[in-house]
């Protein structure tokens, strides 16, 4: 992985995670000018008042978060990270490591939903590969990532908002990944393991058992280092989590609104939130998932879905 070049720019210190928390010190807030400009205009309108519903709240959220009036969406662009788990082999998942290799050529032929949905609407895409082909190490028996990793990945992460972009979707692609949100999930906020545990692509009941094992796992191990939210991260998370953290974070400092994606997308934000709970104000919640635990992850995000479609497995 490269470091990002004209993105962001990391402040120098002394250990990886005291770069994050130095920008995460500065978040800028929304422009509230530019909001009532969009709240003064709705009133002018030919209709009741609060008759658009949501659709006069995003508007003003866009204005807020793009500083300008009246927002547009000329360049949107949906970032998907790909990385792999080493938590897999405990037989957390129905499909091997090597589907991801096989998703990466889909987009890369562009056969995968996504492809259509953005040919069909000119959004731009752009697929990370994060190792696909090389596991994170289990997290029940060791860190997933070092901090310097972690970081780094953060950092490569930032990359996706390169160009101008004026709105940003993230989402991902990962065997095990649901299980690796489950842990962070459970890392952060707590509860009993199979509050955050789905299953995911397709688990049977004892594929869903083992997950649940494994979760519970993670977190005994890491106990004593779940307080920090970036530590959790990088203890249970992965390298695609790391990846969208970074690239909503260079989203919240240049000032680009970002629809997150569904449960697994949701947890790599939640380390933000977690961090501080100001850190998604420039989100929205793209929808919600079928997957049992992201209902429970937005509301503790306070994050309402636009859409519920009961759509999952990445669709």
């Amino acid at each position: 992985m490269a470091l990002p070049h004209e993105a962001v720019p990391l402040p120098a210190s002394g250990l990886p995670f005291d770069d994050i928390r130095a920008l995460m010190a500065r978040l800028p807030g929304p422009d509230a000018a530019a909001a009532a400009v969009v709240r003064a205009r709705e009133a002018e309108l030919v209709k009741p008042a609060g008759a658009l519903g949501r659709l006069e709240e995003i508007a003003e959220w866009l204005a807020a978060w793009q500083g300008r009036s009246p927002p547009t969406v000329a360049r949107p662009l949906v970032a998907v990270f790909a990385g792999a788990h080493g938590v897999t082999g405990r037989g957390i998942s129905p499909y091997p490591t090597e589907v991801n290799r096989q998703m990466l050529a889909t987009f890369s032929g562009g056969g995968a939903a996504i492809n259509q949905i953005c040919k069909t609407f000119d959004i731009g895409l752009k697929v990370f590969d994060l190792a696909a082909d090389r596991p994170t190490p289990d997290f029940c028996e060791g860190p997933a990532m070092s901090e310097a990793e972690c970081a780094a990945t953060m950092a490569y992460g930032m990359e996706a908002i390169h160009g101008g972009v004026d709105l940003l979707v993230v989402g991902e692609m990962g065997i095990g990944n649901t299980t690796t949100a489950a842990a962070l999930s459970h890392a952060l906020f707590g509860g009993r393991p199979e509050d955050w545990v789905g299953r995911g692509a397709g688990a049977d009941e004892a594929i869903l058992a083992r997950k649940i094992e494994a979760v519970a796992a993670a977190r005994a191990f890491h106990k004593a280092h779940l307080g920090d939210p970036l530590e959790a991260l990088r203890r249970v998370g992965g390298r695609e989590f790391a990846a969208i953290c970074g690239a909503i974070l260079a989203a919240r400092i240049e000032r680009v609104p970002v629809v997150i994606d569904g449960f697994v997308a949701t947890a790599a934000a939640a380390v933000l939130h977690a961090f501080d709970a100001s850190a998604l104000d420039h989100c929205v919640a793209g929808h919600l998932s079928a997957e049992s635990a992201h209902r429970r992850l937005l509301e503790r995000l306070e994050l309402r879905p636009i859409l519920d479609l009961g759509m999952r497995l990445g669709e």
